[in-house]
């Protein structure tokens, strides 16, 4: 079995956009699931507090993933922009992300 990573970070939906993430995303743009894949993402999710609004991620990740450089292909710019107006974004359109530290695992 391939040895993996984890990562997990957690971001901001804006309020009155939870419909509409949930629907960009499950509309995901086939060229961005492929890439994200090849990139060595072996799983993703993504969970809302509905009461904060904050998302919670959490990737597992191939030991030797190139998900580092997603931020520089366009594919992964534009998917940004098409996220800024419904979550907390840098001014590069990239979502603001916080990593979260694993603190327990069974």
């Amino acid at each position: 079995m391939e040895n993996s990573k984890v990562k997990a970070f957690r971001m901001q939906l804006k309020p009155g956009f939870e419909t509409e993430y949930k629907k960009r995303h499950d509309e995901i743009w086939p060229e961005l699931s492929e890439l994200l894949i090849n990139a060595g993402v072996l799983e993703y999710y993504i969970f809302l507090d509905e009461r904060t609004l904050a998302l919670f991620a959490f990737q597992k990740l191939r030991e030797n993933d190139t998900t580092s450089g997603l931020a520089a292909l366009p594919i992964m710019k534009k998917w940004w922009d098409h996220m800024a107006d419904i979550m907390d974004v840098n001014e590069d359109n990239s979502p603001q992300a916080f990593s979260l530290p694993e603190v327990f695992r069974l």
